[in-house]
């Protein structure tokens, strides 16, 4: 018999109980003052269009869940969602209370912030733990656009900030963009978004001010996420320090497929798709210039994100001047991982997990983001293409190749610390798995059918050990 998952539940019963009693009286005062709040201003009809409409004019056909009423709960939802309520409404009083602010500077996050909601409670099951970590994050993004409003009313520079030639590495999952990414970020020439930074670019309410208290509180939380998933570490390393994925920072103002990963909702992913993901990236724009007037000294930004892929048009629209790098891989390699990973990051938010379902939800999803990167060959030839196998076989000579491309001097400096890294972890401190492709109902002779295109435009060598006879991926590597 295995005894980890029922020590883990005794171990969050005796950190959470203590302090039920003042989480209820908080969430007591929330409720008491948010009516104070209803007031805020709504978004005008137009504003308020239901996605089934947009939809209907410009996508195909979506799942139809409706969302549970009342009756259809039970007394636990019931209890969460009484004190704890996912709301807009409420959502946006309580941020503002804690702020004691009058409004948000913009309210274009709304829209965005009710179609995710809609989706969670249509679809995403989510346990207590969902439900409640769901309030918290949503609470942390609304907060951190009112801490970036109020710093620019004290320096209203911020945003005149001028980004230059930033770098974005993208690309399929799992094709080694975090490994690439924290050696580049080695660079003292090189700045990088922290997850401490992302998730607290500046201080919450009635919190020291210091660095070392936002990083000690996202040490903890990623603590208590390990917690609650031992495997992650091993895929995916979580550091406070440990450079982070823009999807969270597009995230803080609801539009980000971060959500997508988290949470099974194809009703989200669809209306994203069609709403699109300039606001968010203008957001991410707007997100960097706070983090750089922090840190004047660097000199280029490295970005990194996978998701990317699924925006180069409104990415090329706000940083018109970006570099960036793709990532290749033999996907029967990634796609048993990505899934493994996708379903590791659910579990905990989530009452059913659906291992097939969310193959075919990530193979479907992944074969869509090849045909756009094939798309790219031809319409944008700035894109420095790189391979997977040449960056595990020859790391420094592939930074050698992206530092040239992006106009980037290689200090002495620089390569010193990268080597020195590549000799304490040459792997990245990533672990070496088996996941198999059968695990979530997916062939690997299908997949190599609907990935052909991709391998041959980019030239991509099918894995040693990512046969169709074997049915399995052997690497984690995010």
């Amino acid at each position: 018999m295995t005894y980890g998952p029922l020590i883990t539940v005794l171990v969050l019963a005796l950190l959470l109980l203590p302090g039920m009693q003042l989480l209820r009286r908080m969430v007591d005062f929330t409720r008491f003052v948010a009516p104070q709040r209803r007031d805020v201003r709504e978004l005008p009809p137009t504003m308020r269009q239901p996605f089934s409409s947009i939809a209907a004019q410009s996508a195909g056909p979506l799942e139809r869940t409706a969302t549970p009423g009342p009756g259809a709960r039970g007394a636990r939802t019931r209890l969460i969602e009484r004190f704890a309520p996912l709301e807009a409404n409420a959502l946006i009083a309580t941020a503002l209370d804690r702020r004691r602010a009058e409004d948000f500077s913009e309210r274009a996050f709304v829209t965005p912030l009710q179609e995710l909601l809609h989706a969670l409670h249509a679809q995403a099951e989510l346990s207590t733990f969902g439900q409640l970590a769901t309030r918290f994050d949503a609470l942390r993004c609304l907060d951190n656009q009112l801490a970036l409003a109020s710093a620019e009313r004290v320096d209203a520079s911020i945003t005149r900030r001028d980004l230059v030639r930033p770098i974005f590495i993208t690309g399929l999952p799992r094709c080694g963009s975090t490994f690439l990414h924290s050696l580049i970020a080695l660079d003292p020439a090189v700045a990088v978004p922290h997850s401490w930074q992302v998730m607290y670019p500046y201080p919450l309410p009635g919190l020291r001010s210091r660095i070392e208290t936002r990083r000690a509180r996202v040490a903890r939380q990623f603590a208590f996420f390990r917690l609650l998933s031992p495997q992650l570490s091993g895929m995916h390393p979580l550091a406070a320090d440990a450079p982070q994925e823009c999807t969270d920072i597009t995230a803080q103002v609801f539009q980000s497929l971060r959500f997508d990963t988290i949470y099974r909702i194809p009703m989200y992913r669809d209306w994203l798709d069609v709403y699109g993901h300039e606001y968010a990236y203008r957001f991410h724009r707007r997100f960097l210039q706070h983090l750089d007037a922090q840190h004047p000294g660097a000199q280029r930004w490295v970005l990194k994100s996978p998701d990317h892929v699924f925006a180069l048009a409104a990415l090329r629209k706000v940083y018109p001047d970006a570099h960036i790098v793709m990532l290749h891989r033999d996907p029967l390699s990634v796609l048993a991982s990505v899934a493994k990973l996708t379903e590791i990051l659910r579990r905990p938010f989530t009452r059913h997990l659906d291992p097939v379902q969310i193959g075919a939800e990530i193979s479907a999803r992944w074969a869509e983001g090849a045909e756009r990167m094939v798309a790219t060959r031809a319409a944008d030839t700035n894109i420095l293409h790189l391979h997977y196998s040449d960056l595990v076989s020859a790391p420094m000579d592939t930074i050698a190749t992206l530092y040239r491309h992006c106009g980037m001097p290689l200090s002495a400096a620089a390569e010193m610390r990268m080597r020195a890294a590549l000799r304490a972890r040459p792997r990245g401190g990533y672990a070496v798995h088996a996941h198999r492709l059968e695990s979530f109902g997916l062939d690997a002779g299908q997949l190599r059918e609907r990935f052909a295109r991709y391998m041959q435009t980019f030239d991509v060598r099918p894995a040693e050990r990512a046969r169709a006879d074997t049915a399995q991926v052997m690497t984690d590597s995010a």
